[in-house]
């Protein structure tokens, strides 16, 4: 996997590239907890710090486009009619398409073929399923920022103990390592793994 870190102010934001990305980092997602000597106090006193951390995905750049599969279509050929009932068209050249897995249902007669009609259908088809994508989109990142809790104390998910003792615990797998500086510097295999099999296991007790 590759990774694109950019540090601001108080946050840092890091793009993930890689088979399964979100599947992996999305056990990540909740607030971590460090406990150390701070560097910056000249008295060495213990102190706490907390870090919330969100994993949001990102389904390609602005320019993707849902796949319609023709299986997922029905569609209908008609015959156009004008105002009135006059004919525009004696031959079936309107076209009714139904996107079957959504119900979206696209009708067009204004040219006057029926591959015209059909490529001008699918155009608004297309237009209209990319934005329910958007909005999907948009909805599940909206669910990931709402599914943090208060960054303090007691909400953490994982604690990174630096001292009195040496250890990182995840508080939902019970997975722990007694070598804080490897997963700090990205050894986070362990935890991963864990928590997705915690979470495997999980969905088959629910069922």
């Amino acid at each position: 996997m590759k990774c694109l870190v950019i540090l601001q102010e108080s946050r840092a934001t890091i793009k993930v590239d890689g088979e399964y990305a979100f599947g992996y980092a999305k056990s990540e997602v909740g607030v971590h907890r460090l406990v150390r000597i701070s560097p910056f106090d000249s008295n060495k006193r213990r102190h706490t710090s907390f870090a919330a951390v969100a994993v949001i995905p990102i389904q390609g750049d602005g320019s993707t486009r849902v796949q319609i599969n023709e299986s997922d279509l029905r569609i209908d050929r008609f015959r156009s009619g004008g105002a009135g009932g006059q004919s525009v068209n004696k031959t079936e050249s309107a076209i009714r398409i139904v996107h079957i897995p959504t119900g979206i249902t696209v009708t067009c007669q204004n040219e006057r073929s029926q591959h015209m009609n059909k490529a001008s259908a699918m155009a608004v088809l297309q237009s209209r399923l990319d934005q329910l994508e958007r909005a999907r989109q948009a909805q599940m990142n909206a669910e990931h920022t709402q599914s943090l809790t208060d960054i303090s104390w007691g909400n953490q998910i994982r604690t990174y103990v630096m001292h009195p003792y040496r250890m990182v615990k995840d508080l939902r797998t019970n997975f722990e390592v007694s070598d804080p500086d490897s997963v700090l510097d990205g050894d986070i295999d362990g935890f991963i793994l864990s928590y997705l099999s915690a979470s495997l296991d999980k969905d088959e007790d629910d069922r």
